[in-house]
């Protein structure tokens, strides 16, 4: 028996383990969850960990672009020492394929860019916007927003980035769309400043899975091992392979929901949702209209699709050696929890996707087209619920502590589950 075992392998369970010394068990045969980087070649389709020597590859990650935004500084120079770190300044927009119109991100804060009806409807919305209460993020949207705003992105947008959650859902995380009328008249005469929640991020000079390496080289990771059940009473987790593993405490990076499954465990409030995130990844020769951002958003898509990012806008080496005119690609189209497409759907989605970017002249000739799936990729609370916290309470009772973005239901980047590791890592040391 140990003392305390972790499960997750992701950046959370490694800097855990890492502060605590603690072996930490993790489903697949490398470290980093979602954050990830891999290799495929041109017109190839197997998924390398390692960058070939001698074969150009594109760079891509599990889960889309994984920025390294907010944080302690400390957190920051603790990354740095696993390995080198560029800064980069946001380049993102919104864009109105109905309009033909791109406008930089925050909307809202670049009235400027639309014609001068539409502008002064918007301002005008947002200035007369009533003070009522918010109970869920639609009526938010309306109340800071208006009417005009809204139908024109934040409805379309939401509808598509939530699965069509954001009409029973609580509002969350409002920083991803600051409402403040000062910006938003600023805007309206070209002097908006850059605001939201990553103005300016960070990203490894070498890939995201070479910080990820870089930390399990530091702890005692045990692949393969991909969690089914625990038993609270026993105090053992079963695992895929058949084997399994006793505790006296368990600490788990996986997500709240299952957890609460897994160990048969219940609370008085239903459960809260969660949206899954189909991302493709796409390496083709870059078209004549693909645009310089960082990522945009998208409120209509023919194939469904709400944002487009482009990993090698923000670093040249997502690009394959050798190969001109190329850009890497990620592409997120949500689902609702417990909905995933087919095979045979993905494969239509990825096609009509294709098609779609070669049609606004994003790309030319797509080389790689890779799907990959994240179950629970964003968390979102029903109005007034009480279900994370009556969850959180009755794992703790049975000596199971949650930590990081998914394990405790909240929405936090890379360095806030980095700190949230290592403090764990470091009470469980103690």
């Amino acid at each position: 028996m140990s003392d305390c075992i972790i499960l997750g392998g992701g950046i959370t369970g490694l800097s855990a383990g890492y502060a605590s010394g603690r072996p930490v068990y993790e489903a697949r045969d490398a470290p980093g969850g979602i954050c990830a980087s891999y290799y495929v070649e041109p017109g190839g389709t197997e998924r390398l960990h390692e960058r070939p020597a001698s074969r150009p590859t594109y760079r891509f990650e599990i889960g889309g672009g994984h920025w390294i935004f907010g944080g302690h500084p400390a957190a920051k120079r603790f990354m740095r020492r696993l390995t080198p770190m560029q800064k980069y300044r946001r380049q993102s927009a919104v864009y109105l394929p109905k309009r033909d119109l791109r406008v930089p991100y925050p909307l809202q804060n670049h009235l400027e860019r639309f014609e001068d009806e539409l502008a002064a409807a918007a301002l005008t919305d947002m200035l007369d916007a009533p003070d009522e209460p918010r109970q869920k993020m639609k009526d938010w949207l309306y109340c800071s927003f208006g009417e005009t705003l809204c139908e024109v992105f934040f409805d379309p947008f939401h509808d598509l980035y939530t699965a069509g959650l954001y009409e029973e859902i609580a509002p969350q995380d409002p920083y991803k769309s600051p409402a403040d009328v000062e910006d938003v008249v600023e805007g309206a005469f070209g002097q908006a400043d850059e605001v939201g929640y990553n103005v300016e991020f960070l990203y490894p000079e070498e890939g995201l899975n070479t910080l990820m390496q870089r930390l399990a080289q530091r702890c005692d990771v045990r692949y393969g091992k991909r969690a089914e059940e625990v038993d609270v009473e026993t105090k053992t987790v079963a695992f895929e392979d058949g084997s399994t593993e006793s505790y006296d405490r368990l600490v788990s990076t996986l997500p709240l929901n299952e957890m609460m499954e897994m160990t048969d465990l219940s609370t008085p409030s239903r459960p809260d949702p969660h949206t899954s995130v189909l991302v493709l990844n796409v390496g083709a020769v870059r078209g004549p209209e693909c645009p310089h951002d960082h990522w945009i958003y998208v409120p209509q898509s023919t194939s469904g699709f709400h944002r487009v990012g482009f990993y090698s806008n923000v670093e040249e080496d997502f690009l394959p050696s050798g190969l001109d005119n190329r850009v890497s690609i990620y592409v997120e189209r949500a689902y609702r929890g417990g909905e995933q497409p087919s095979p045979e759907e993905v494969d239509r989605y990825a096609e009509a996707v294709v098609d779609e970017l070669t049609r606004w002249g994003y790309i030319e000739a797509a080389e790689v087209v890779d799907p990959t799936w994240i179950d629970v990729a964003y968390t979102w609370s029903w109005p007034q619920s009480t279900w994370k916290e009556e969850a959180l309470s009755v794992l703790d009772d049975h000596d199971i502590l949650m930590v990081g973005r998914y394990g405790r239901w909240v929405f936090q980047g890379i360095a806030e589950s980095l700190q949230d590791g290592l403090f764990v890592g470091g009470t469980v040391r103690e």
